[in-house]
C-alpha cells in the first residue's frame, strides 16, 4: 500500500479506481472555488458563507483580519495548484493528495472540536457554523471513499 502511496515513479499512471480520479479532479474545483473565494472575495467569504460578525474599533481591526483571511485563501490556492499539477502531469501522486487532503479535513472533524472550546464556538464573534465546520464530518467521509478508491488497482 505504501508504494501506491509513494510511488518510486512520479508519471501520469493512475492506477486507481476511475471515479476516484474523477472525484479527485471534482474535488479540486470545488477547492479552487473556495480558495478564490477566501482569497478575493474575502468580506463575502468571512461575513457571507463564514458567518462572522464584524468587529468594531479604532483603529479598524476587519482590514488586518480580512488580510489574514486572504493570505489563507492564497495558501490554499497554492496547494490546489499543485492538485492540478498531479492532474494533469503526476496522476500516480494522487492517493498522496487524497492523503493531505484527508489530513486537513479529518483534522477539521476531530481536532477543532477537541482544542476550539473558545469565544468563537461560543457565539460571541459568529451568528452560525461556517460550511467548513458543518460539512467536515461529511467531506471527510467521503475523502476517506475516494482514498481508499484510489489504492484499488483497476480492472484491465
Amino acid at each position: 500500500m505504501l508504494n501506491k502511496i509513494f510511488p518510486s515513479v512520479a508519471d501520469n499512471n493512475f492506477n486507481g479506481q476511475k471515479i476516484a480520479l474523477w472525484g479527485f479532479i471534482l474535488f479540486t474545483i470545488l477547492m479552487t472555488w473556495r480558495s478564490i473565494v477566501h482569497m478575493f472575495f474575502e468580506k463575502y467569504g468571512f461575513h457571507d458563507i463564514g458567518n462572522f460578525l464584524t468587529i468594531e474599533g479604532d483603529p479598524d481591526p476587519m482590514l488586518l483580519i480580512y488580510r489574514f483571511f486572504s493570505l489563507w485563501g492564497f495558501v490554499q490556492l497554492i496547494f490546489c495548484l499543485v492538485c492540478w499539477v498531479v492532474i494533469f502531469r503526476y496522476r500516480a501522486l494522487i492517493p498522496l493528495m487524497y492523503l493531505f487532503w484527508l489530513f486537513e479535513w479529518s483534522f477539521r472533524t476531530f481536532g477543532y472540536p477537541l482544542i476550539r472550546e473558545d469565544i468563537v464556538i461560543q457565539g460571541i464573534y459568529t451568528v452560525g457554523a461556517t460550511p467548513g465546520a458543518v460539512g467536515a464530518p461529511y467531506v471527510t467521509f467521503v475523502l476517506i471513499i475516494l482514498f481508499s478508491l484510489s489504492l484499488i488497482q483497476k480492472n484491465n
